[in-house]
């Protein structure tokens, strides 16, 4: 009897172990996971465009954000407990600022390099609008509810900045100029402001000029430690760039300078960008971008080290203080050992749209519409702006970040188009400065498959379509497989199990402006009517 109870007890262990171990891993990508498993991992460790990434420590937990441009939301949270392992946890920004200049795609503009810190007990995020000025939002809670934005600086060109609260309760902000809005750049200033964080109250010093060493020093970051004040500025350049740090006893300078990181020997270009953070065991990181063209930039975590100091990160095999990007490495020195990722599928069944998607443009609220009943997203099809048939000026486009170098999405839609309209359109997106999709179209005698590409979106370039066949019915599975160098290949399935590739030739993914290229769906009609056709999509997926 007592083994078979014990018998019982193992059984009843194993499956809540079994059931434990699938609630962890319910939501872990398919295509890219940088925890190796064995108390390693891989750079990056997020393969997804998480621009001028920047993070901050409130006691056992990390918290990132990032560049989210024009889309909305805006301004991602994310969260983890060790820097290897991220989930997607909301957004700062529901709807981008100026509401009404971002109800139609800006591509490029919006919020640019954004600095988050924990200050008595709130978050706060600050970020610069090439056009508008310096904005911050803050909350008690990293999920929010976030407050509405406020403007510390109205100007042009006002770019990348970063507050800090000194030992004595002054607040400073350093930030750099955008030189297409501004006129200037390559020079940071620091600026004094209240105590409070929401208005710049001096006139700005110049602390750096980088034209002379350090073109494009950009991105700033302001730190205290050890009596020194630290300005981290990435120079160089997005692509081939390096990791510059400047610091000075004083906080309006003079500024002494070291680099820290760069390309070396390695193949991760422009290592720069980025945070600095420790943990709680007193290991020193610096999370950064590598510009990964189509990709986007993606993120890579470096060990660092502070000598004489000056911090160096990743590797230094010459012993000259200037570190290069590792490839795998040790894991940082936490008590967590789950493994994490981002979202990137979506069943469509939950109470709201998944996380990782986001819109072109501020979204009006009946562009979309969840099914609970069915676990089904519907998206209305709405007029291009226009009379245009270039997706490039299309609010309504939800998309979300390429997640690995190489992988599959595949997603299944049912079309009900307006009887009274011909050529709505519903299916799935690559979207950048170049595009292409597959998808159905109405027509007077019936439903067809088209592919279309469009090789110059962003100055009016005109789509090149191909009808591939007429549809049986109104349900069909699309799909898009993305290899290495983003080199796309779009396929069909009207019964979920052989596809049919619609062209020889594969699309080419770039990126957009400022981003990587993005996938994902949409829903279009050439003509204004007061009632919509729509697409009904059961799922979207991600696989290898």
């Amino acid at each position: 009897m007592r083994k078979h109870h014990s018998y019982k007890l193992s059984l009843l262990i194993c499956a809540f172990l079994i059931s434990n171990i699938s609630a962890q891993t319910d939501h872990l990508s398919k295509v890219w996971v940088s925890d190796q498993g064995d108390g390693t991992y891989k750079n990056p460790v997020l393969h997804a465009d998480y621009s001028d990434p920047d993070v901050v420590r409130v006691g056992e937990d990390f918290y990132m954000t990032a560049s989210s441009f024009n889309v909305a939301p805006g301004l991602p949270i994310l969260h983890s407990k060790d820097l290897v392992n991220w989930e997607l946890i909301g957004h700062a920004l529901e709807r981008q600022v100026p509401i009404e200049h971002f109800k139609t795609p800006q591509h490029g503009n919006g919020v640019w390099a954004p600095a988050i810190r924990y200050h008595k007990g709130e978050f706060y995020i600050y970020w610069g609008d090439p056009d508008f000025g310096i904005y911050m939002v803050k909350s008690e809670n990293p999920t929010g509810p976030w407050e509405e934005p406020v403007l510390v600086e109205q100007g042009k060109g006002l770019i990348d900045p970063a507050p800090l609260w000194d030992d004595d309760g002054k607040a400073y902000l350093v930030h750099a100029y955008a030189g297409s809005r501004a006129g200037i750049k390559s020079i940071l200033v620091v600026k004094p402001m209240n105590k409070e964080g929401t208005k710049t109250i001096g006139s700005g010093r110049i602390v750096f000029d980088g034209h002379q060493d350090h073109p494009t020093v950009e991105g700033s970051k302001f730190y205290k430690k050890d009596g020194y004040y630290y300005i981290f500025a990435p120079a160089g350049g997005v692509s081939t760039g390096w990791q510059l740090i400047l610091r000075s006893k004083n906080v309006y300078g003079p500024y002494e300078e070291h680099v820290s990181l760069a390309q070396g020997k390695t193949d991760i270009n422009g290592p720069h960008q980025g945070a600095w953070v420790d943990t709680e065991s007193g290991e020193d990181w610096f999370i950064h971008f590598q510009d990964k063209g189509a990709y986007g930039r993606i993120v890579h975590l470096q060990p660092m080290e502070w000598n004489n100091g000056w911090p160096t990160m990743g590797e230094d095999p010459d012993g000259d203080g200037t570190g290069q990007p590792v490839m795998t490495h040790k894991k940082p020195d936490t008590d967590t050992h789950t493994i994490k990722t981002p979202k990137d599928s979506d069943e469509f069944d939950g109470d709201s749209l998944g996380l990782q998607w986001q819109w072109h443009a501020n979204p009006h609220e009946t562009w979309s519409f969840l099914i609970p009943s069915k676990g089904q997203l519907r998206l209305y099809t709405q007029e291009i702006p226009n009379d245009s048939n270039n997706l490039w000026d299309a609010p309504n486009l939800l998309l979300q970040k390429f997640p690995a170098q190489e992988f599959i999405t595949t997603t299944k839609l049912t079309f009900n188009p307006n009887e009274d309209l011909e050529n709505e359109k519903a299916g799935l997106l690559v979207m950048g400065r170049q595009y292409a999709y597959i998808a159905v179209q109405s027509k007077e005698d019936g439903l067809y498959l088209v592919y279309s590409f469009n090789e110059d979106a962003e100055k009016e370039g005109v789509e090149k379509k191909e009808v591939i066949t007429k549809l049986e019915g109104n349900e069909v599975i699309l799909r898009v497989e993305v290899d290495k160098g983003a080199k796309c290949t779009f396929s069909y399935s009207e019964n979920g199990r052989n596809f049919h590739k619609v062209s020889d030739e594969n699309f080419k993914a770039v990126e957009g402006k400022w981003i990587g290229a993005k996938v994902g769906i949409f829903a279009i009609k050439a003509s204004k009517t007061n009632d919509s056709g729509y697409a009904d999509f059961d799922w979207f997926r991600f696989s290898k």
